[in-house]
């Protein structure tokens, strides 16, 4: 355990001193990947699939603020489907007008979490979102959390339903087609389900981690792996979306480890040395609960140069 802690304080302390280069670093990645992901499930403008696009666009990603991820994603996101048919990417552009909206009102600061839903989503994991965002985020990440399903779902959907969304002449065609990829998008129930019980989750996570019971962290992470487990198999029940119940298990088994992991690094406290202090002023009486964090000093190593004296010549 020791040696984990010293590990701990060792990035902590090489984080902060290389603060503003790692920055750049993490944009430049996550920016890559998220574009990666769309290329890779959509890709029908052949000319955002370009090496040399991707790579100026997530440079430009690492050096300009983070919300500019969220604007490149959905520029190669409505590119492509711009490719498809004109009726997605204006349907594709009324949900990221709404989604700018309310993302820049209520959680500007979210960017990893409308970036990083999708990613884990399709990489069969997206259980770690609402856990995530309950213990580090607000209630309001659950507007961030939302908008990263529905950004994933949409690009399931267009990627695998190119029969409704080709373009036609025909005015009654172009409408009936409208109304198949609204209904197609929105009409999703799986999707409705999982938004649902992350939001749920979300919440129970950040209300249990927010008490002063000890060992609140542990708490809110098991009591949000069963509430994701129990939300989404009453969901599946009643709506039918025939929903893989091993995978959510398996899935929200690993985002439960994987909250530990955070834990340890954002919240390592010991409560065996928990003191209760109780002090008054004029007006109030005050009852703390002080909890001291578990901390290790890390050694530094020394370099002693020890350099032979010369032999005088005789």
């Amino acid at each position: 355990m020791t040696s984990l802690l010293e590990l701990k304080q060792y990035i902590i302390r090489f984080y902060t001193k290389n603060e503003a280069y790692l920055g750049y670093i993490w944009k430049f990645v996550v920016a890559i990947i998220s574009i990666a992901i769309i290329n890779n499930k959509l890709g029908y403008m052949q000319a955002l699939n370009n090496i040399a696009i991707v790579l100026m666009a997530s440079l430009l990603c690492a050096i300009l603020p983070a919300n500019f991820i969220v604007f490149i994603s959905a520029v190669f996101i409505l590119g492509h489907l711009y490719s498809l048919s004109i009726e997605s990417a204006l349907i594709a552009g009324i949900v990221f007008l709404l989604m700018f909206l309310l993302y820049f009102r209520f959680s500007p600061k979210d960017t990893l979490a409308v970036l990083l839903t999708p990613v884990f989503f399709f990489l069969k994991i997206p259980y770690v979102m609402p856990l995530a965002m309950g213990l580090l985020g607000l209630p309001t990440s659950i507007v961030s959390v939302s908008f990263g399903l529905v950004i994933a779902y949409m690009i399931t959907f267009f990627s695998g339903n190119t029969s409704v969304t080709l373009l036609s002449s025909d005015v009654e065609e172009t409408t009936n087609q409208f109304s198949q990829i609204i209904s197609g998008l929105f009409g999703d129930k799986a999707m409705l389900v999982m938004i649902i019980s992350f939001c749920i989750t979300l919440l129970l996570v950040y209300v249990i981690r927010r008490s002063s019971a000890d060992y609140s962290w542990k708490i809110a992470i098991l009591s949000g792996a069963i509430s994701l487990i129990v939300c989404i198999l009453v969901g599946d029940l009643v709506c039918e979306t025939q929903i893989s119940l091993f995978g959510v298990i398996v899935g929200t088994v690993i985002s439960a480890v994987l909250m530990l992991g955070v834990e340890f690094f954002a919240f390592n406290v010991d409560y065996s040395r928990t003191e209760k202090v109780q002090f008054e002023d004029d007006e109030y009486y005050y009852y703390v609960k002080a909890v001291p964090k578990v901390t290790v000093a890390t050694p530094e190593r020394r370099v002693k140069r020890i350099n032979r004296a010369k032999e005088k010549r005789r």
